[in-house]
């Protein structure tokens, strides 16, 4: 019953926002929200760079059980690149989060909260010297 619940406000509000923008709903995006609903991984972006890994599990944990919170640095100075990744048990703690944090603010910074989509994997041995904001964060 959850599960329908779910999918049905997901589906609702995917079809709202596509068609406000575009007068049609795209296919692609419909699947895209349905392949998501079952993921435990958040993105999280706009971080302030006081931000640590315990600090961002702390302000998560509030939604359900966090398995790991993580902020991603920069190799050669350690410092905050300002995103990272929580990652909960279930994906129902994960939704909540999603919902309540996005646009909130953490430690003096608006937050943007979205789920976190698998990155493709560059062909080994290649520099993939590129980049692109696909408006997510991949893991």
């Amino acid at each position: 019953m959850a599960f329908s619940s779910r999918l049905g406000s997901i589906m609702r509000q995917t079809i709202l926002q596509n068609s406000a923008s575009s007068g049609q709903v795209p296919i692609a995006s419909m699947l895209n929200a349905i392949r998501f609903m079952s993921s435990n991984k958040l993105f999280i972006g706009g971080l302030s760079y006081g931000t640590d890994d315990q600090s961002l599990k702390d302000a998560f944990s509030q939604f359900g059980d966090v398995v790991d919170a993580r902020v991603i640095t920069d190799r050669e100075t350690g410092r905050s690149r300002g995103f990272g990744f929580v990652n909960f048990v279930e994906g129902e703690s994960a939704s909540s989060a999603l919902s309540a944090m996005d646009g909130q603010e953490l430690n003096g910074r608006n937050i943007r909260v979205s789920y976190a989509t698998e990155r493709a994997a560059a062909p080994r041995g290649s520099y993939n010297g590129g980049g692109s904001y696909n408006g997510g964060g991949g893991y």
